[in-house]
């Protein structure tokens, strides 16, 4: 009987990894904390230093549900604002996308895009909690989600009760440029803003033609979408017409519309703040 080569058995070993993180996409409705009460703040944030890239989880791209995903090569001036969720006790002691065990108590996280390991900042837009997660798994597998966080890290941020979060994820590329610069006292680190229930938008697209923009906010409305607007903007010297949809009220209503956008056929869309 013939055998399958080294290379098909680690692809296959590469998809079934990667399919193992695609089970968490619901988010908490699905899953649920520990039954026990844990002190997060003795829990340390992730400390960032030089890593190779997991032998597992890292193809060049890979497909779920229909989509594929194209794994960076390296996280260097990664910068994303989005809605965060998390995931607990369903997954805890389970394969991760790298191979590695699940642990919700630990600082991690999982990503759709960056390789693995990565390590990265992730700050609560409501409330400016910061944490330093490793990124060691693959997901959310969801049309509004950019990043699962695990049980501990999303107690840190303060979006557990809710589920998820308005986060903006940033990459920490270079250990060296990162040593010392960050405070790593376990203890919730949390500045004061005044400001609750930051507005955030869905935005479909952006052109430099306000006629394009303009038909793309028609056949948005026409489905019965609330709140399409063009914004005005100039970037880098130039005049965009950005095709938006908000101030939104909660991320319930803006997983509403990504479900109508997406029936009519619009998958480019992601979370903006400013």
């Amino acid at each position: 009987m013939n055998q399958a080569s080294p290379y098909c058995r680690i692809s296959l070993l590469v998809v079934i990894c990667i399919l193992s993180a695609a089970c968490a996409i619901t988010g908490v409705d699905r899953d649920s904390p520990p039954s026990r009460t844990v002190d997060v703040t003795s829990i340390p944030d992730a400390v960032p230093r030089d890593e190779p890239r997991s032998q597992y989880g890292n193809p060049s791209s890979y497909e779920v549900f229909g989509h594929r995903y194209y794994v960076m090569e390296n996280s260097k001036g990664y910068v994303e604002r989005g809605i965060a969720s998390w995931y607990g006790t369903k997954f805890h002691g389970k394969r991760t996308s790298s191979g590695e065990s699940y642990d919700m108590y630990a600082m991690t996280a999982a990503h759709k895009t960056l390789p693995l390991p990565a390590y990265v900042e992730v700050t609560n837009l409501e409330n400016r909690r910061t944490v330093i997660l490793r990124v060691n798994d693959r997901g959310p597998f969801h049309d509004n989600r950019i990043i699962d966080l695990s049980y501990t890290a999303a107690v840190k941020l303060g979006i557990v009760a809710k589920g998820t979060g308005l986060v903006e994820v940033r990459a920490i590329a270079s250990t060296k440029n990162y040593a010392g610069a960050k405070n790593t006292d376990p203890s919730f680190r949390t500045v004061s803003t005044g400001q609750q229930g930051l507005p955030f938008y869905i935005q479909v697209g952006a052109f430099s033609d306000l006629l394009n923009a303009e038909k793309l906010r028609v056949r948005v409305s026409v489905v019965g979408v609330d709140l399409v607007q063009i914004n005005q903007a100039a970037v880098a010297g130039k005049t965009l017409y950005r095709v938006r949809i908000g101030p939104l009220a909660s991320v319930e209503n803006a997983d509403q519309i990504v479900n109508q956008l997406v029936q009519i056929g619009i998958q480019d869309h992601h979370i903006v703040t400013d």
